[in-house]
């Protein structure tokens, strides 16, 4: 049976082009791989698997997934009763199926409950709608998903008097408990659609409640009135009939394409996806709406330009390619001299369209800006974890937790020390109070210039400091003291301030200064330094060589270890070539691990092994084998930006 479900409901909202394409195996779909999005969903189990311990009456059907018709026939039984709580009531009417998080019957009186891993502030009045009366859009696939739910429950149920309400992480309450996190831990060998073991049976278990309602009916009512569209040709009941009728007949809905959906539609495909012979959605649609040949894939267009707000209005215009656009559709603005947004845009377009792989450099500002910079110079890196149910006790949910450090140092005379590193890898164990003294203790023996990649570390730091000024701390006045020399308050900080050390943003460099066509017009560290290194004589040569012959140390990797390799003449990224997890083990001890990773390449796998390390059972071995994993990731973060750096010295130099 094919059915409408409030996910595909959601999908369709997005782009109803998706509804051809989603759950076919022959077609790729980049989002099934992200692993921020698996780290999101899994917080999301672990709250809904809370949220149910706020009804221990809660009834929940489970099991048999697809078979709609029982799952709605169990459903219709517990009904019967005249007070009832479900959990994953099933609603099936007219090719429409939904499950509800948590459905509480009081006669013909309804709480529609949507848990969400998303937190709020009780405080906020203008949380789901802005001042002017505009939907947050942030909020509106959820806010839609619950009117849907609620349009099939009315329709199953005319006299049913239906309250609407989202459940979600309160961020002004603070876990009362250490390990609330792992008291609902996630496997995939759990056979419950959540994939979570609850290690506790009632609420007062859990400490002092951290979930909270709101009611959103007012603007569920608002919704089915249409004073919120998702799309403005469509109203809600349109939406409802036009999604079901295309996804039924699995016909191809030919809503027109836009900028901003295509830009991030999923259904894209990568040089690996193509030789594993998956097709791309993304393809199909501007080939049956707009007759895009094979050269036109080709060609270079608009969705990759950096930061392009003018994408839309131009994407509506008809302007698909870079070689269709001039300095003034763009709005060329600005000193020509410096790399502007617009400047760095044109840059982009104008080598993409000449074939150019040549890269710019600013060489006087950049040289300029290098010349400021103090030695010895201080590379870091930040590893951290923000979860909804929090892992210490004293924690709000979401709070940040920054549990790992790297730092190399580049010697005047050219030597690279890889200096120091910290980990917090004891389950239970708050790390930010240590992580901060440990990293006081690796910066403050010089006044080198710091340096880290973005704003992450900032923002860290800065969450700290009001961690600390909450605390008992002895020390915090030093602590924070020391925050206040190696960063700058955030815009909307209730007290500011701008070190004397202020963290020099690589990322900010790179973008005033340089722009390397490799990198496709990302600035991310992750195209930035295969980039780098493909486009650099310097780097090839030194780092084609063993450390031990290249003067640089390391914690966590043998002296023979080299960083560049070719694959295909192709410089390999020298993040694929971090060693997989567990790689020496045989079957059978996989099998038996705990926290069922296989890599640690990126940051949301950094994150998600955090939290399996909060595991009290996990054995010492598997501890140490992602101990050990995190720490080369980490320690390749900013070994990356020292070759950034030489990079950039090699150019002006």
């Amino acid at each position: 049976m094919k059915v409408l479900t409030k996910s595909r409901f959601k999908l369709g909202l997005e782009c109803p082009n998706k509804l051809y394409y989603t759950r076919k195996t022959e077609y790729a779909n980049i989002k099934l791989e992200d692993p921020f999005l698996q780290a999101l969903a899994q917080g999301g189990f672990q709250v809904e698997e809370l949220a149910r311990l706020h009804y221990p009456e809660g009834i929940l059907i489970e099991g048999n997934d697809w078979d709609y018709e029982l799952l709605w026939q169990q459903t219709q039984d517990l009904l019967k009763q005249e007070n009832v709580t479900i959990f994953e009531a099933a609603f099936l009417i007219e090719g429409l199926f939904i499950r509800v998080d948590v459905l509480v019957k009081t006669g013909n009186k309804i709480e529609l409950i949507e848990v969400k891993s998303k937190s709020f502030d009780p405080g906020n009045e203008y949380l789901l709608v802005g001042k002017k009366g505009a939907m947050r859009p942030s909020w509106k696939p959820y806010l839609f998903d619950v009117a849907f739910q609620k349009y099939v429950i009315q329709s199953c149920f005319p006299e049913w008097k239906i309250n609407a309400y989202l459940m979600m992480a309160d961020k002004t309450k603070k876990a009362s408990i250490d390990g609330l996190n792992q008291l609902f831990r996630i496997s995939k060998k759990e056979g419950n659609r959540t994939g979570v073991t609850k290690k506790v049976s009632t609420l007062e278990g859990t400490g002092s409640p951290i979930l909270g309602r709101k009611k959103i009916s007012g603007i569920i009512k608002d919704i089915e009135s249409d004073k919120h569209k998702y799309h403005t040709n469509l109203n809600f009941l349109e939406s409802i009939d036009f999604l079901k009728d295309t996804y039924l007949k699995d016909a191809y809905a030919n809503w027109p394409t836009s900028y901003k959906a295509c830009k991030s539609c999923e259904f894209k495909c990568n040089e690996s996806d193509k030789q594993q012979g998956l097709k791309s959605g993304f393809e199909e649609c501007f080939t049956k709406q707009h007759q895009w040949t094979a050269p036109d894939f080709n060609t270079p267009n608009i969705f990759d330009i950096y930061n392009f707000r003018k994408g839309s209005k131009l994407f509506d215009e008809g302007l698909f390619f870079k070689n269709q656009l001039t300095e003034d559709s763009i709005g060329l603005m600005g000193d020509p001299e410096k790399l502007t947004t617009s400047h760095r845009q044109w840059l982009q377009i104008e080598k993409a369209v000449n074939k150019d792989k040549t890269i710019y450099v600013d060489d006087d500002g950049l040289k300029a800006e290098m010349e400021t910079w103090v030695f010895p110079l201080h590379f870091i890196d930040f590893e951290t974890s923000t979860v909804a149910l929090p892992f210490n006790k004293g924690i709000r949910p979401y709070e940040q937790i920054a549990f790992q450090f790297s730092h190399h140092i580049y010697h005047e005379d050219g030597r690279i020390e890889h200096a120091n590193e910290y980990i917090n890898n004891t389950a239970g164990v708050f790390p930010n109070f240590e992580f901060v003294r440990a990293l006081k203790s690796a910066l403050e023996n010089d006044k080198g210039s710091i340096f880290r990649y973005s704003h992450h570390e900032n923002t860290i730091l800065n969450a700290i400091y009001f961690q600390l000024l909450e605390s008992n701390e002895k020390d915090k006045e030093l602590l924070m003291s020391f925050i206040q020399q190696i960063s700058h308050s955030k815009n909307d900080s209730a007290m500011t301030w701008k070190g004397d050390r202020d963290m020099i943003d690589l990322w900010q460099v790179e973008k005033s200064f340089y722009y390397n066509p490799l990198t496709k017009g990302s600035n991310s560290i992750k195209a930035v330094l295969p980039a780098s290194l493909a486009s650099s004589s310097f780097l090839k040569a030194k780092y084609a060589k063993p450390l031990n012959e290249i003067n640089v140390t390391s914690k966590n990797f043998k002296a023979n270890h080299t960083w560049l390799t070719l694959e295909n003449g192709i410089v390999k990224s020298p993040y694929k070539m971090l060693p997989a997890l567990f790689e020496n083990w045989s079957e059978e001890q996989i099998e038996n691990t705990l926290s069922e990773i296989e890599d640690i390449d990126n940051g949301g796998a950094a994150l998600t092994a955090y939290g399996k390390l909060q595991y009290t059972d996990m054995t010492k071995k598997e501890v140490d084998e992602i101990t050990s994993a995190l720490l080369k990731y980490c320690e390749l973060d900013t070994l990356a930006m020292i070759m950034i750096y030489e990079h950039f010295r090699e150019l002006v130099e």
